[in-house]
């Protein structure tokens, strides 16, 4: 009788649940609007025969028109301000740079979508003092950016160009990336 209590416990079917187990997919929400943070940065050059200070002040500002990623996240765009002393800590140069101060070197898209990341000394060359300027996606602000070359003169004079060697750089470094997976 054990055997045959076992055979039909053995044979017995399992009731089948009709539940279906996912996850649901939830789509990211956008925050409150992301902001970089304040910079303030400042270097000492040896320029024209004397010393100058170079500060580059970064400050995210509301006034400025928002951008937005293709989740609707909100990004605050910055004002950059380069300002360049004399040794009696005169001003020589001082102005504040948007991303609209550099439209006729940005495409469509980082007109639409970039922001002022960041203006930074670079060097000295006879007389000229060079920056760097970056334009980037908020949301990728280490791998999307446009990258150029601003040169002020010693008759306070600005050039404004695509930094095509920093460009190339990061094409190689790209070209580099998409052999890893081979």
């Amino acid at each position: 009788m054990a055997a045959g209590i076992m055979m039909l416990a053995a044979c017995k079917e399992t009731k089948k649940s009709e539940d279906i187990i996912t996850t649901k997919y939830v789509p990211k929400k956008p925050k409150a609007p992301i902001a970089m943070s304040e910079e303030h940065l400042v270097d000492n050059v040896q320029w024209m025969g004397s010393t100058y200070r170079v500060k580059v002040d970064r400050v995210p500002s509301d006034s400025l028109p928002m951008l937005s990623d293709e989740i609707g996240q909100k990004y605050i765009d910055n004002y950059i301000t380069v300002s360049i002393l004399r040794s009696d800590q005169s001003v020589f140069f001082k102005r504040t740079f948007t991303k609209n101060s550099f439209a006729s070197y940005l495409t469509a898209d980082y007109k639409k979508t970039g922001l002022l990341s960041s203006i930074r000394f670079s060097e000295v060359d006879g007389k000229e003092l060079e920056f760097s300027v970056i334009i980037a996606h908020p949301d990728a602000l280490d791998d999307e950016y446009l990258p150029l070359e601003m040169s002020i003169n010693n008759m306070q004079g600005i050039a404004i160009e695509v930094d095509n060697d920093m460009l190339d750089d990061f094409d190689e470094a790209d070209d580099n990336d998409d052999d890893d997976g081979v």
